[in-house]
């Protein structure tokens, strides 16, 4: 906690430094437009976010380590419509402990659709066990109000130790879970099955180590999203976005070993989210922070 504190400061303090000499770069042919911006004071460490796939232009975000169970939905301009609460794990006093990325994807029941929101986070990398809470999507959730849901509770563990992760992503056609690290020199790549056994700590599947250049922590991994359609990858880290297109029905883990593309991005004070619109054709960010903006940028054409 009191790394994660620290970073919240150094961050917001050193971007505002590089915003000058990165602003040119970033907006390339005017591809990025300021969608909104978050409404409500309650969305002040947003930290993830996803589109709705059954109320059309409804996405979610959540903040992270400090808040409590729930997760809220909103429209692309920044207007919250309703705040999903939720029973989390009761030894937790919040009811979850530091949930850092949520997704969209397919679930235990065909043709229907689950936000899947990662309680993955780890400043101290001593968890013994990672949780995702899944919720099947509601289409009342669209102008909701204050309201509440039952999740699954899906336990993971690393194979390996403990990992601090923020990045999380559901294949849609592989029916996997993705989990990507955070730190390091270089990051590493996790799986899991979508449906697990019931009642089961499921241990992930190490699949790929990952590397990027640049300067810590600026290159820390935050956040991650697969698109609708399965096809195409996001990974971003606090000053750049990464982009793959699957080729055929290869894994996405296999996608990821190629050299990605970067993809524009106006530098934010400190960037936690991203998200495919539900169309597959552009993404959304956004930052910690009050009142933070989001950002619509237009996918490139493949």
């Amino acid at each position: 906690m009191v790394r994660k504190r620290a970073l919240k400061i150094v961050v917001p303090l050193v971007a505002l430094l590089f915003v000058a000499a990165f602003a040119k770069h970033r907006l390339i042919d005017g591809k990025i437009q300021q969608a909104g911006t978050l409404k409500s004071k309650d969305m002040d460490e947003t930290s993830g976010i996803a589109a709705s796939a059954v109320n059309p232009g409804l996405y979610y975000v959540h903040n992270d380590s400090g808040d409590s169970s729930r997760f809220f939905a909103i429209t692309e301009s920044g207007e919250l419509k309703s705040t999903i609460k939720f029973k989390g794990d009761a030894k937790e006093p919040l009811g979850v402990r530091d949930c850092e990325d949520i997704a969209v994807g397919p679930g235990p029941v065909k043709r229907k659709s689950y936000v899947y929101l990662g309680d993955i986070g780890d400043n101290s990398a001593n968890r013994k066990f990672i949780t995702i809470y899944r919720f099947a999507e509601s289409k009342q959730w669209k102008n909701a109000g204050k309201t509440e849901a039952t999740p699954a509770v899906i336990n993971l563990r690393y194979p390996d130790g403990a990992w601090d992760a923020e990045s999380l992503a559901i294949d849609p056609l592989d029916k996997l879970i993705y989990i990507i690290t955070k730190r390091g020199d270089s990051v590493r790549v996790y799986t899991s099955p979508l449906v697990p056994p019931a009642g089961d700590t499921v241990t992930l599947t190490f699949r790929a180590r990952l590397f990027f250049a640049g300067l810590k922590p600026f290159k820390w991994i935050t956040a991650a999203d697969i698109s609708p359609d399965g096809k195409h990858f996001l990974v971003r880290s606090y000053e750049k976005v990464y982009y793959w297109q699957r080729r055929g029905t290869e894994p996405l883990w296999v996608t990821l070993q190629r050299v990605p593309e970067e993809l524009p991005y106006k530098l934010e004070r400190q960037g936690e989210a991203i998200g495919f619109t539900a169309n597959g054709e552009g993404y959304l960010t956004t930052s910690e922070g009050l009142y933070a903006p989001i950002y619509y940028y237009k996918l490139p054409a493949q």
